[in-house]
C-alpha cells in the first residue's frame, strides 16, 4: 500500500510551501534486471509514462530503505539486496511534475541485486509492470530511464573498481551533466552473482 500524497513528507511540505515555490526532492530509483537481462519498468498511473520504480524518501528512512519501499509499492517485489551506483543532482534536475509543482531532484540510483516475491503488474501507483529487453523498451519513457540505464550499463576503464576507496571529492565521479557514478555497478551483461 502506498503512502497517500497528503500523508507523505513531500505532500505535507508542498501544502506548507504552496504550489509556486520550488522544493528539494530526495528520492531513489531502482534498476532491476532479470536473469534474461530484461529491465523492469513500471507504467505510472498518474501520467501513463514508463519509468523505473522510483519515488521520494520519507522522514525516518534511509535512501536505501526508500528504494526498497518504492520497489515494493510499485511492483510487489521485495528487495533482498540492493547497491547504489549513481546519484543525480544539480540545477539540470529541476523541473515541473504532472501537477505543475517545481522540484529540484537529488536522486540515488540502486541496482536491485536480488528480490523476492511475484511481480504485481498493477498497483495503487502503476497500471503495468513488465521486464523488457533493453533493445525493445516501450515508447513513452521518462527521461531518467535512459540516463540511469546508461550509467548502469558499463564501467569505463578509468572508473574505480569494486573495493577501491575513492574520496568523495574525486572528479572521476562527476559528469558534465550533474550525474555522479561510482564503481559499485556491474556491466549490464556481466552482473555479479
Amino acid at each position: 500500500m502506498s503512502v497517500a500524497w497528503d500523508e507523505s513528507y513531500q505532500g505535507q511540505l508542498r501544502a506548507l510551501a504552496g504550489d509556486d515555490r520550488p522544493l528539494l526532492f530526495i528520492g531513489a530509483r531502482c534498476v532491476a534486471v532479470d536473469p534474461d537481462d530484461r529491465l523492469l519498468l513500471i507504467r505510472r498511473a498518474d501520467n501513463g509514462e514508463w519509468a523505473l520504480p522510483a519515488g521520494a524518501m520519507e522522514l525516518g528512512e534511509s535512501i536505501g530503505e526508500c528504494a526498497a519501499r518504492e520497489l515494493t509499492e510499485e511492483t510487489g517485489l521485495v528487495a533482498t539486496s540492493l547497491e547504489p551506483f549513481a546519484f543525480y543532482s544539480g540545477a539540470r534536475f529541476t523541473g515541473r511534475n504532472t501537477y505543475g509543482h517545481t522540484y529540484q531532484l537529488f536522486s540515488t540510483a540502486f541496482w536491485i541485486r536480488s528480490w523476492a516475491g511475484e511481480l504485481a503488474r498493477v498497483t495503487d501507483e502503476t497500471t503495468d509492470a513488465t521486464f523488457y529487453p533493453i533493445d525493445q523498451l516501450p515508447e513513452g519513457l521518462v527521461r531518467s530511464v535512459a540516463e540511469t540505464v546508461d550509467d548502469f550499463g558499463g564501467i569505463p576503464a578509468d572508473r574505480p573498481v569494486r573495493g577501491e576507496v575513492v574520496p568523495a571529492h574525486d572528479d572521476r565521479h562527476t559528469t558534465s551533466r550533474g550525474r555522479h557514478r561510482w564503481g559499485a555497478a556491474a556491466r549490464w551483461s556481466r552482473r555479479a552473482a
